[in-house]
């Protein structure tokens, strides 16, 4: 065992993108991890929504490896497996919602069996958590598509218990969009938004569509951390000096985990300034 300096050098992003059917889910992923890679014979398709992702095959050469039932947390590990023996670079998950709500899923199991329920997820769980470590550890880009659909609370009304709207869920275990650095929510206008960003890029942003652009400003973010560290201290004063605004100061601080208490001094000093700076009027 060994301690080291906390550094981001060459992150490979793990991510997912949630919609309703019909949204745009697989076109916005196929987009953004032609963004990633700039090649789309280094992306593969883990098809389980029966061949859907072939309707896009006049974008580019992609791989495609299609995944039938039973879709068990093992069915997709193999998946990812393949893919990650072949010359790939980035890896959709089309969709993650199957392992857990598809046939031969997690919830179809779990019905399936006798016994305790509570014993019976106590089996079941460490086969789901095999699943999301497999896509959290691997050393390729993965994008994971969730479906979502209409969630209701039952709410009082004139004396009457009344189904209420209460916004989109992702079907897909509870908390699982917790394991992923960045999700966007996609609408059926093929918006995105982004409900978590621990890479702050599109943090406080207004609603965009995804695009190849929006691959690149991950891959941007991805490689940062080395990019930081291969410039040396004098090339990252250099930088903090020259962001114009606070959003491309942030970005560059979340860059470095854990910077020198000169490098934070910087950091702090270029905020100030920033915040000084008057807003420019027309």
């Amino acid at each position: 065992m060994q301690l080291q300096q906390a550094s981001r050098k060459n992150a490979k992003i793990k991510m997912a993108i949630q919609g309703a059917s019909g949204s745009g889910k697989t076109y916005s992923a196929l987009s953004l991890a032609y963004g990633l890679c700039g090649d789309w014979t280094k992306i593969a398709v883990i098809d389980t929504e029966n061949h859907s992702s072939e309707l896009y095959a006049h974008l580019g050469n992609y791989q495609v490896l299609h995944v039938e039932a039973p879709f068990s947390p093992e069915r997709y590990i193999e998946a990812i497996q393949v893919c990650e023996k072949a010359d790939i670079e980035v890896i959709i998950i089309d969709s993650i919602s199957h392992e857990w709500e598809g046939i031969g899923g997690i919830l179809a199991t779990h019905s399936n069996m006798t016994g305790n329920s509570y014993t019976n997820w106590s089996k079941l769980t460490p086969r789901h958590n095999a699943f999301v470590q497999h896509m959290l550890q691997s050393p390729l880009h993965i994008i994971g598509t969730i479906r979502a659909k209409q969630e209701y609370i039952l709410s009082e009304k004139n004396g009457k218990q009344v189904p209420e709207k209460v916004g989109m869920k992702g079907v897909t275990r509870e908390g699982m969009d917790y394991e992923f650095t960045l999700v966007f929510n996609l609408d059926m206008r093929n918006q995105a938004t982004a409900t978590k960003d621990r890479t702050s890029v599109f943090t406080g942003q207004p609603e965009f569509r995804i695009t190849q652009e929006t691959g690149k400003k991950i891959l941007q973010w991805c490689n940062e951390g080395e990019k930081t560290e291969q410039g040396g201290e004098g090339d990252l004063y250099q930088r903090i000096n020259d962001c114009k605004s606070l959003d491309e100061l942030l970005q560059l601080y979340y860059s470095d985990p854990n910077p020198k208490p000169k490098i934070k001094s910087a950091f702090t000093k270029r905020k100030a300034e920033l915040q000084k700076t008057p807003v420019p009027t027309s």
